[in-house]
């Protein structure tokens, strides 16, 4: 299977985990997919200073942009955080 399919066989498979990941695992998960999605950081829209969950959407996102993880990158390591998370919450 090559890495995107994977990818995208992972992005269903965490939806049907019988319980959420937590916060700090679903904030992985955000950046990752974002990352993989190739969606440009450089052109997201800073969230409102009330907007919390935003905020540490934004900043987790930021983190993994800074360490210069590539789509692909992100990609693996989407896949794999996912296989991790499987056992605890499927």
């Amino acid at each position: 299977m090559s890495s995107s399919a994977a990818f995208e066989k992972a992005a269903v498979d965490v939806k049907k985990f019988s319980k959420e990941p937590s916060s700090d695992e679903q904030l992985k998960l955000y950046a990752l997919f974002k990352i993989a999605h190739k969606t440009n950081f450089a052109e997201a829209k800073a969230p409102g200073t009330f907007d919390m969950k935003g905020k540490y959407k934004y900043n987790a996102w930021k983190k993994m942009v800074d360490e210069g993880v590539t789509p692909v990158q992100a990609q693996q390591q989407y896949v794999k955080f996912v296989k991790d998370l499987e056992p605890k919450y499927k």
